[in-house]
C-alpha cells in the first residue's frame, strides 16, 4: 500500500481515529526528517506491534536556540518519504510551521526538574520545545504507542515524565541505539562531519566502551568511570566535551557509585557539530 501523506492536523487525527475506532492499533514515530537507519528501526518496532504506523516529519523550530542549526538542519522530504515507504510505514504527517504553531500561539509545556540538568544546562530552551511539539503530535495523531530512540536518553526521560504527569493515554516505547560500523551513534547531524571529524567523533562511543570495560573489571566508582571517558576524548583531540554523567537508569539523578542499572551519558562537540551518546551498565 502506498505511503499516505497528511499535511494538516485535522486530516491525520481523523485517519488515526478511524483506524482505532475499527479496533486497530496505531504507532507514532516522531521525527525531524533526514532519516537514517535509527529512525527506520523505530518504524520497524512500530510495525511489529501495531496495525498502522504514522511517522511525522517536522523540523521543530521551538527546540532550536537562535544560534543553533535550525536553518541548515538537513531536509529532504522526497528521500524521507521513499525510505518510509520502503520500510512499510503507512502514513506520513508533514505539517508546516504555521500548522503546528498558528499565529499567536503561546502555550508551551515545561517538564520541570528532569529537563533542567545536562541538556537543559547546555540548551536551556530545548526541552520546552521538545515537550510542546511532542504533546501536540500525540494530540494530533492520537496513537496507541509512540516510539523514540535511546540515543536521546534525557529526552526519553522527559517525554515519559510529561506523559505520566499529564495523563496522556499513550504508551512510550524506547528503542535501542543504532550505530554506524565504527560505533558512532547514528544521527542526522553526522552529515555535518568531515572525514577527519567523523574519525574524532568515534571517541565518544570508544570512551563509553572503555568505561563499560572498566566497570566489568570491577570499577564501580562513578567519578573514576567518568574520567575514563574524559581522558579518552582528551587523548583523541578535537573533541570538546560538554558533560559526561553517570545517572540512575530512567532518571537524570547522578550516582556516586554504580550499584544498579546506570546510564553513562556524554555530549560533545566535534568541530561545529554537537553529538550525544550513552550506554547502560550495571
Amino acid at each position: 500500500m502506498p505511503l499516505e501523506q497528511f499535511t494538516t492536523g485535522e486530516a491525520v487525527r481523523l485517519r488515526v481515529a478511524a483506524a482505532r475506532a475499527e479496533g486497530k492499533t496505531v504507532g507514532l514515530v516522531p521525527t525531524m526528517g533526514a532519516l537514517h537507519p535509527g529512525h527506520l528501526s523505530l518504524v520497524e518496532a512500530s510495525r511489529g506491534e501495531c496495525d498502522f504506523t504514522v511517522a511525522s516529519v517536522f523540523v521543530n523550530p521551538t527546540q532550536f536556540a537562535p544560534d543553533e542549526d535550525y536553518q541548515r538542519y538537513p531536509r529532504d522530504l522526497e528521500r524521507d518519504s521513499e525510505l518510509l515507504a520502503a520500510a512499510g510505514c503507512d502514513w506520513i504527517f508533514t505539517p508546516s510551521v504555521e500548522e503546528m504553531y498558528p499565529p499567536g500561539a503561546g502555550t508551551t509545556v515545561d517538564a520541570g526538574a528532569v529537563a533542567a540538568p545536562l541538556e537543559g544546562e547546555q540548551r536551556p530552551t530545548h526541552f520546552r520545545g521538545v515537550t510542546t511539539v511532542v504533546l501536540k503530535l500525540m494530540l494530533l495523531a492520537p496513537a496507541d504507542r509512540a516510539y523514540f530512540g535511546r540515543k536521546d536518553y534525557q529526552q526519553t526521560v522527559v517525554v515519559r515524565r510529561m506523559v505520566r504527569d499529564l495523563g496522556v493515554p499513550i504508551d512510550v516505547r524506547v528503542c535501542p541505539i543504532v550505530r554506524e560500523t565504527g560505533g558512532l551513534a547514528m544521527s542526522s547531524r553526522n552529515a555535518y562531519l568531515s572525514a577527519d571529524e567523523r574519525r574524532r567523533a568515534l571517541a565518544l562511543s570508544q570512551g563509553l566502551r572503555l568505561a563499560e570495560e572498566s566497570f566489568s573489571q570491577g570499577e564501580h566508582d562513578a567519578e573514576k568511570l567518568r574520567r575514563v571517558v574524559l581522558d579518552h576524548c582528551a587523548s583523541t583531540g578535537g573533541v570538546q566535551v560538554e558533560y559526561v554523567a553517570l545517572l540512575a537508569e530512567g532518571t537524570v539523578d547522578p550516582v556516586a557509585v554504580v550499584e544498579g542499572p546506570t546510564v553513562i551519558a556524554i555530549a560533545a562537540r566535534v568541530g561545529k557539530t554537537r553529538l550525544i551518546d550513552n550506554v547502560t551498565i550495571g
